[in-house]
């Protein structure tokens, strides 16, 4: 019995089809996402902030996932601070929490202690917040990283104003 590859291939495609068709029926709704529009703004909000503090920062804003989203690194900013500030926005989207939230979890004695050295780094210090919707949905993060623990945590939540 001899069937040929176009039959093959095309009994396959209808049953991918019919596959994603059903998948599709069953599953829930994708999470809330930030849009680029949305992280641009929490971006500008948060140089603005900068600027008026009289600082330089690096700002990463990260998607639902903890994905890039928009970064920003003013003229002059810490090299360093690059790095600190997209793993500021991940760890409070990675645990739903504020960097700061977290550090204070993760102190000598507490439950958390030790956690900084997972998911190939945390940053457990201030300067991280969680972005939500207008209906409290997380979708997405900020951080920001490029002065003291104080200045980065207005600058963020500056960010997080402009939504």
């Amino acid at each position: 019995m001899s069937v040929s590859f176009k039959k093959v291939a095309s009994t396959f495609s209808l049953f991918a089809l019919a596959a994603a068709a059903a998948f599709a029926a069953d599953s829930k709704p994708a999470p809330a996402d930030i849009t680029l529009e949305q992280a641009q703004k929490v971006v500008e909000a948060a140089k603005a902030k900068a600027k008026e503090q009289g600082t330089l920062m690096d700002i990463a804003v990260v998607d639902v996932g903890g994905n890039l989203k928009a970064f920003v690194r003013m003229d002059g900013a810490f090299l360093g601070s690059i790095d600190i500030s997209i793993k500021k926005a991940r760890t409070a989207r990675f645990f739903n929490m504020s960097s700061k939230e977290l550090g204070d979890l993760a102190q000598p004695g507490q439950s958390l202690y030790g956690i900084e050295v997972t998911n190939d780094g945390l940053v457990i210090f201030g300067g991280s917040e969680l972005l939500k919707d207008k209906a409290g949905n997380i979708i997405g993060a900020v951080g920001v990283s490029g002065s003291s623990v104080e200045n980065d945590m207005a600058v963020a939540k500056a960010g997080v104003a402009a939504l």
